[in-house]
């Protein structure tokens, strides 16, 4: 029987972090145990804001991990894989984010409109990448995924509900504006 080579693996994706221009968590998204307490993880931010604030590059390796990493106005991106990982699927990821929301706001990505958005953007990074995993890296296609949701359905109940008030309301401003 001939030796087996290493699994086959999905690319991977340890952290997506955005910081804002003093290097203060705006979104952080951890998908391993790389750092596992709060304590842990904002020391491991500040290493990455310190380290890539003034840089000019767009790859870095910290602590053993391969961080790329943009700036847009005030904010700064990074999406942090393991030492081995490939750095074009990263920058891909981290491209697909910068595009995706640059959509989503209409306008250069900035710490205003993203906290005013901020909803829309757990959503955009959970369609990039989901526990790890990278899901998607064209912001066409998460674009597209994004706009086909719609509201979600209610329970029957409240339904019922919100047409029995509905129907009162229509009786009340008929009532009170005149006869139809």
């Amino acid at each position: 029987m001939e030796p087996v080579g290493p699994e086959p693996s999905l690319y991977t994706v340890k952290a997506l972090l955005i910081l804002d221009s003093l290097g203060q968590r705006l979104l952080a998204k951890y998908y391993d145990g790389t750092f596992p307490t709060a304590k842990e993880q904002a020391a491991f931010e500040r290493s990455v804001f310190s380290k890539t604030y003034r840089a000019g590059g767009e790859v870095a390796c910290l602590e053993g991990l391969t961080v790329v990493y943009r700036s847009s106005a005030d904010l700064f991106f990074y999406v942090v894989g393991g030492c081995q990982e490939n750095e074009l699927m990263l920058s891909a990821v981290l491209a697909c984010l910068l595009d995706t929301l640059g959509h989503l706001l209409q306008k250069e990505v900035e710490k205003r409109l993203l906290l005013d958005n901020m909803e829309g953007t757990f959503l955009v990074v959970d369609e990039i990448v989901d526990r790890g995993v990278i899901l998607e890296s064209d912001p066409q296609q998460v674009i597209q995924r994004l706009s086909l949701r719609g509201p979600e359905p209610a329970a029957y109940g409240f339904v019922l509900f919100d047409y029995l008030a509905g129907g009162s309301e229509q009786r009340d401003t008929r009532d009170a504006g005149g006869r139809k």
